[in-house]
């Protein structure tokens, strides 16, 4: 898969991805609010990873102040899931067609990017701590 299709896949656009994917992307019409579609997918990814970003965030804060250089992998973690779930949300985000209930993800990709920078400061701040720990 080239990267043209990749991005293609990922903004929801069927007319620059491969025959398999543009039926996957394309949905005609309204759907339910239990249909699964692309974009519900990547907004529950994004906003599953920038969760698991603010608990790792939260726990590498907590470290910090302990050990001396115990949260510093913790909030490495949690700076790079913040920053990949702020990413994706984001593409989603931009990516959408329609307001919320129309299958493109938008509620979901908007919650991904709160939680991910809430991760992004949960996960600074931590590495800010371990930081003034060791010197």
């Amino acid at each position: 898969m080239s990267v043209r299709h990749l991005f293609a896949a990922l903004s929801g656009d069927p007319g620059l991805a491969p025959p398999a994917a543009a039926r996957f992307l394309a949905h005609a019409g309204p759907v339910s609010a239990y249909t699964f579609t692309a974009g519900r997918f990547w907004s529950a990814v994004a906003a599953l990873l920038a969760l698991a970003g603010v608990v790792v965030g939260g726990l590498a804060l907590a470290r910090s102040r302990r050990r001396a250089a115990g949260g510093r992998r913790g909030a490495v973690a949690a700076l790079a899931a913040g920053l990949v779930g702020t990413v994706i949300g984001g593409l989603v985000v931009a990516a959408a067609e329609g307001g919320p209930g129309t299958g493109y993800g938008i509620v979901g990709g908007v919650v991904a990017l709160a939680v991910g920078l809430v991760a992004l400061l949960l996960g600074g701040l931590a590495l800010a701590r371990s930081r003034r720990a060791v010197s």
